[in-house]
């Protein structure tokens, strides 16, 4: 939250418009307080008419038994011992009345936590597939996608590919292609209307959810740390991980340098969603958090987009020293793409080419297309 608010008072700044806001917010404060004085009024108005109204039934009854004991018809001792069960009566009257509206919501706020507590995820959790060892080999097969709030827009269809084990595999195509929604259906964040999503040969539905998620991980590009050391970013979910083995995916992920030169080292506090570190240091981090649970198949989602072309292709080098690892990345740099086993190229929702880079460069189609115009390079392509 403190570094949204830094980001938003520094786009405030470059714009000049300090004042504009300064005048906003003091509307905002005169809307509030124009609120609460009426809320005030309202809330003394109210008390003051339950007190009159009070009053005016004690004292209509104070004088009706008065007339009652004038004629003869009540006692002194009668009319005070009715004042006092009155009072008594409804000092009990009250209790219940609040007694009965505080259980009616209590009974409401319970009907929905109920209601959640009884909700069945779309994506399912319950497979039980748990095998001792894993290749990762991942085909889709005749996958089609919408996203729940569009359902008239298929994303991607009929899609089909593999990612094969010891393999990079990178996914290119214009932006709104579809290629991060395949690693959303691959991560199962979601469950596609049609075909499947086989691992080694299995639906990913029939693996169990905590044995799925340790050998697949995920690298976005706007990575989440939390407020806590570095060390305890890095084994995130792994209690069992010490600093000799976070020091050993540091130095894969190339943040071994940097976090060696930090004041505390790896008890550093990265901060609320990593707001103490660069953009590249928080992305080198987070590739350190999925390289130490030596996943069977590492998604890379624009992981490097704020690394230096330097720390870019020394963990390119430490990935692709690690045998029998799957690979999947995607990426918008012509460096990270043509080094990669195979290539597939998505467009409009659909797998357009697959191949190398040389071989997709001679056929002349869709990726020599994307290369030369929406790969950003510092030097033209050799």
């Amino acid at each position: 939250m403190r570094r949204g608010r830094r980001s938003a008072i520094k786009t405030v700044r470059s714009f000049a418009t300090e004042d504009t806001e300064a005048k906003r917010y003091d509307s905002k404060l005169s809307d509030t307080q124009r609120l609460k004085n009426s809320r005030d009024t309202i809330r003394a108005a109210h008390l003051l008419l339950r007190r009159l109204i009070t009053l005016a039934v004690q004292v209509v009854m104070l004088y009706y038994g008065r007339c009652l004991i004038k004629a003869g018809e009540m006692s002194t001792g009668s009319l005070v011992a009715f004042i006092l069960y009155q009072r008594e009566l409804g000092s009990h009257i009250r209790a219940l009345v609040y007694i009965c509206s505080n259980m009616l919501n209590s009974v409401g706020a319970a009907a929905k936590v109920f209601e959640y507590l009884d909700r069945r995820p779309l994506v399912s959790t319950d497979g039980s597939l748990q095998p001792e060892t894993l290749r990762g080999h991942v085909q889709f097969r005749n996958v089609s996608f919408t996203y729940p709030s569009r359902p008239d827009v298929p994303v991607i269809k009929s899609v089909s590919f593999e990612l094969r084990p010891g393999e990079i595999t990178a996914l290119v195509g214009p932006s709104g292609g579809g290629k991060s929604t395949c690693v959303c259906l691959l991560e199962r964040f979601y469950q596609p209307q049609s075909g499947e999503i086989l691992l080694d040969g299995a639906p990913l539905q029939d693996y169990q959810h905590s044995y799925l998620h340790r050998k697949i991980a995920l690298v976005g590009q706007e990575p989440v740390l939390f407020a806590g050391s570095i060390k305890d970013n890095i084994g995130y979910g792994l209690p069992e991980c010490c600093l000799e083995r976070a020091q050993e995916a540091a130095r894969r992920a190339n943040a071994h340098g940097f976090v060696t030169s930090l004041e505390r080292g790896y008890n550093t506090d990265a901060g609320e969603r990593g707001g103490q570190l660069a953009g590249g240091q928080k992305q080198r981090i987070a590739i350190a958090r999925a390289l130490v649970r030596n996943p069977q198949l590492l998604i890379l989602d624009e992981a490097t987009s704020c690394l230096d072309i330097e720390s870019e292709h020394a963990i390119q080098e430490s990935l692709s020293r690690t045998r029998g690892q799957t690979v999947l990345v995607i990426a918008h740099r012509l460096k990270t793409v043509e080094k990669a086993d195979r290539i597939i190229v998505i467009e409009g929702g659909e797998v357009r080419e697959q191949g190398t880079h040389h071989e997709l460069m001679r056929r002349e189609g869709n990726y020599h297309r994307l290369v030369q115009g929406l790969f950003t390079e510092t030097q033209p392509p050799q």
